[in-house]
């Protein structure tokens, strides 16, 4: 593939004496090495944290969504396409590094916490998880004094999974929560798939090099169908797709096995959600023995319940395949990783099976409602006195900055940041009488 591709918006090449590694490696080794990697074992992921110490955090989830994207890529050459060969294809140390920081700007308390930085920065750009994620990369983490992490062009296009601006495909209408008293329901508040229009200039460098009509259908989206509703991307890198298959086999599978282990998602269940009729007759279901992990994900032992999650990964694995779309010239745009069909549907129900039993327990949902009070007291608070309660170095770069939406923004990064644990106690510190140590450290 061509250099531009491994380019840095520094310019550097960072070589040291002796330092061999290529360009991708040195960005998987960045992303590692770097603080938000590391909150990501104090954030839900589907359960909250310290409900058990068996269920994922985003942190353990990251990890095994890179793993499975190893599997992937692997699938992919099998596959012998005449275009799409091991070159076009990401270095696993690149793919690495995309699936390890693709949940990097997630906030606290998940989605909760999603929601509830969308609406307070509704009037000033929004908030969304994977928007945050490009900005970590390219601004707010410590390796260059302005570019953040200075990763390469197509580690930053491979999460790039959105690319369209929040202010393009934001709905035009957007009714307010619904507030009892004190209390709001954020549940309703959904932010757009996007990024931010504050950082529309990183991703016009890491569009510029390819050809304009690559980059001007690149860019397109579908709009909403009515003003209430946002709009839609339309298209994802090659990169991208991998992650997006290896993010939802792990969160289909691995986040279904921790629904098992805790003895909230029964046999009865995923009969419901994937019939058995309709799944035998399925011959990918029937060629990778899918019914086998099935039986051993439900049987009695822990070590059976292992063996049947990899049955199941590496069935959909082996479902893979490369798909086309037209209009495109570079083959990192025109191509795309998918599932078959019918592994895509099994998989959407593996999904929905997740999201109905455990998401929208009663259990879970006390937890992100609790999670979604404690980030809106928060975060008002901080809106309400930055230089007061946010950390030094975020307070001198409010006071750098003029412009009344990105000093904003830089609250709004101070929050994101936070993991579910410290967001928790500094709420107990601000507001709970006699809780926190003079000197506990924020």
């Amino acid at each position: 593939m061509e250099r531009w591709l491994e380019d840095r918006r520094s310019g550097s090449t960072d070589n040291r004496v002796d330092d061999d590694r290529p360009p991708y490696d040195r960005d998987r080794a960045r992303i590692i090495h770097t603080a938000a990697f590391r909150r990501l074992q104090a954030k839900t992921q589907v359960v909250g944290i310290g409900y058990t110490d068996f269920t994922r955090t985003r942190l353990t989830h990251s990890l095994e969504a890179a793993q499975i994207s190893r599997g992937l890529r692997a699938k992919l050459v099998r596959l012998r396409h005449p275009t799409v060969t091991a070159d076009i294809l990401p270095p696993v140390d690149l793919l690495e590094a995309i699936c390890l920081s693709h949940d990097i700007g997630h906030p606290p308390f998940g989605h909760a916490g999603e929601r509830v930085l969308d609406y307070l920065m509704r009037d000033a750009g929004g908030f969304e998880g994977n928007g945050q994620t490009l900005r970590q990369l390219a601004a707010l983490e410590a390796h260059h004094p302005t570019l953040g992490l200075d990763v390469t062009r197509r580690a930053l296009a491979g999460v790039l999974k959105y690319p369209a601006p929040y202010s393009a495909i934001v709905a035009k209408h957007r009714s307010p929560p619904a507030q009892a008293s004190t209390v709001v329901n954020f549940n309703e508040w959904k932010p757009p798939k996007c990024y931010f229009d504050v950082d529309r200039s990183v991703v016009e460098w890491v569009l510029e090099p390819f050809l304009a009509t690559d980059r001007s259908r690149f860019v397109e989206f579908e709009a909403a169908a009515n003003p209430e509703g946002h709009g839609r991307t339309k298209h994802t890198t090659l990169d991208a797709s991998i992650l997006n298959l290896a993010d939802d086999i792990a969160y289909g599978v691995h986040d279904l096995e921790d629904g098992v282990a805790l003895g909230e998602i029964t046999r009865t269940d995923f009969d419901r959600y994937v019939p058995k009729a309709e799944r035998e007759s399925i011959e990918w279901w029937r060629r990778f023995q899918m019914s086998d992990g099935v039986d051993l994900l439900f049987g009695k032992s822990g070590d059976a319940r292992k063996n049947g999650i990899s049955v199941l990964v590496n069935g959909f694995i082996q479902a893979a395949s490369i798909s086309e779309e037209n209009g495109f010239t570079h083959p990192l745009l025109r191509f795309r990783a998918a599932l078959q069909k019918e592994a895509e549907e099994t998989l959407r129900n593996f999904k929905k099976l997740v999201h109905s039993v455990i998401v929208l327990s009663q259990a879970v949902q006390t937890l992100e409602f609790r999670g979604a009070q404690i980030a809106r007291s928060l975060a008002e608070a901080i809106f309400s006195d930055p230089r007061r309660l946010m950390k030094p170095g975020f307070v001198a770069a409010y006071d750098r900055e003029t412009d009344a939406a990105l000093k904003q923004r830089i609250i709004c990064d101070y929050i994101a940041g936070m993991t579910d644990e410290y967001a928790t106690r500094l709420y107990e510190r601000l507001f709970i009488p006699r809780s926190g140590a003079l000197f506990e450290q924020f």
